[in-house]
């Protein structure tokens, strides 16, 4: 499931549920319910895949984040939303639970086919649904004191965020079984360790390092950034040796291009 967490409130109906800008060659995507710590619904999976392919067609966007309003990135699923849905008539109950889910999975795996990189901010609480989030991000930076965990079975639930088929290839089996069958919560910090993010850093210091971050990787060549991420995110599809020659493929074909020779250019003016 994409996670459980209670509702606080719903958002304000008038409010965008993901908020979109772009700033310069970032673009920003913002979980817009805070009261509700970001709690995942069928409308807010919707317009997150949305905004990612909004922002990802846009040839001046170098790189993309997301982050939770309110402090928190994503308490994970909506009760009250899935309270709603279990009694549907029309459509049946199947189908408005799967709407959900099928929103959720599609913002996420649509991560993996963008040209451009995707940085999740976990501050707060990244609970179930906002844990799969993670998973399914580029690079992730987070608070030491964030809260992360798949804690579905805290409330009898079953992961469907991605969590039972991602988690396991990032920290392999026994840490993936150990996190999804406890419940047990990480702190930024073990995340880090455990490799579940890129980087950790104080909460006070989160914001720049963010935006360090991402100027890092909007200087960088967008042509390179977007065949690099299709490499690394391939090659785990496939065997060594198939990746091993999608490599070549692909190195040999950048270095045929305007873009390598720009790089190499750069690299023998300062030589």
């Amino acid at each position: 499931m994409p996670g459980m967490a209670e509702s606080l409130d719903a958002s304000t109906p008038a409010e965008p549920v993901v908020l979109v800008a772009r700033d310069g060659a970032i673009g920003r995507l913002t979980l817009n319910r805070p009261a509700a710590r970001n709690a995942i619904t069928t409308e807010l999976g919707v317009a997150l895949e949305r905004g990612l392919r909004d922002l990802a067609g846009d040839e001046r966007i170098a790189v993309i984040v997301i982050r939770g309003a309110g402090g928190h990135l994503s308490a994970g699923g909506d009760f009250h939303e899935l309270e709603r849905l279990r009694a549907s008539v029309d459509p049946s109950p199947r189908e408005a639970l799967a709407a959900l889910f099928v929103a959720f999975r599609r913002a996420c795996d649509v991560i993996a086919e963008l040209p451009v990189p995707v940085v999740v901010a976990v501050e707060g609480y990244a609970m179930a649904g906002g844990f799969e989030l993670i998973q399914a991000a580029d690079v992730a930076i987070a608070a030491e004191d964030a809260t992360l965990a798949d804690n579905h079975s805290n409330f009898g639930q079953v992961p469907g965020g991605g969590g039972s088929q991602r988690l396991a290839r990032l920290v392999g089996r026994p840490r993936a079984l150990g996190l999804i069958l406890t419940g047990d919560r990480l702190s930024g910090a073990q995340a880090a360790e455990w490799g579940l993010v890129y980087r950790a850093v104080p909460a006070a210091d989160l914001d720049d390092a963010l935006a360090a971050l991402l100027d890092q990787l909007a200087g960088k060549d967008r042509t390179a950034i977007a065949r690099s991420k299709a490499l690394v995110r391939g090659g785990l599809d496939g065997s060594l040796a198939a990746g091993l020659d999608r490599e070549l493929d692909v190195v040999l074909e950048h270095l045929d291009g305007d873009s390598a020779g720009a790089g190499i250019d750069r690299f023998k003016a300062r030589s």
